[in-house]
């Protein structure tokens, strides 16, 4: 047996198998909300149909719908995918310090930034929403206000994939017309494998 094959047979277990599903290359859909009330009627089945769906789950980390959808998302035994928080925080020359309530506690992967802006001022380029959306592959956006409107508008400017899972468009503050309104779970499902559906053909095309 090859020094390679004993590595792998010794060092091998269903934890480490596991984690390799994990970290392969899943596509990661982004959820938007408010930080405050948690949505539970769209935020619980929204994260339980991602988790079995086989992406993983970005969020900012923190309470109300960010919260939520994790909790529901975790909550589903055998997931390929992993609950990822961008944390804000502030960083000085005597150390870094996450925002309060940041993580909550069912972001299993925190990426701590030193971006501290949020609410009205998140579309600065101090504010770690610009990492929320460049990051993900397709973003939904539940009920929420400033924060929530922010992020909508950078999906937008950078051409992200974005839709609204609302009952009516003022549940987020000056929601573009542009931007598509889903009210029912079945009709993001339909624009989440739409859009993942056109991003594996154009990689096709690349090759």
């Amino acid at each position: 047996m090859s020094t390679s094959s004993f590595l792998s047979a010794r060092f091998t277990t269903p934890f480490s198998r596991r984690m390799d599903e994990q970290v392969r290359r899943l596509p990661i859909v982004g959820v938007l909300g408010s930080g405050s009330e948690p949505h539970e009627e769209k935020a619980k089945p929204l994260g339980e149909w991602l988790a079995r769906e086989g992406v993983h789950l970005l969020t900012g980390g923190g309470g109300g719908v960010m919260e939520a959808v994790s909790r529901a998302f975790r909550g589903i035994p055998d997931r390929k995918g992993l609950v990822i928080g961008i944390i804000p925080g502030d960083a000085t020359d005597t150390g870094y310090a996450p925002k309060p309530g940041y993580p909550n506690p069912w972001v299993e992967i925190p990426i701590r930034t030193h971006l501290p802006k949020r609410g009205v001022e998140g579309t600065d380029p101090l504010s770690r929403n610009h990492l929320n959306v460049l990051t993900a592959d397709v973003l939904v956006a539940l009920p929420g206000s400033a924060g929530t409107a922010s992020e909508v508008e950078l999906a937008l400017r950078y051409g992200r994939p974005v839709i609204a899972y609302l009952k009516t468009r003022d549940e987020i503050p000056n929601l573009p017309d542009k931007v598509e309104v889903a009210l029912d779970i079945e009709a993001v499902k339909a624009f989440v494998r739409d859009r993942f559906g056109r991003q594996r053909k154009q990689q096709a095309i690349l090759g």
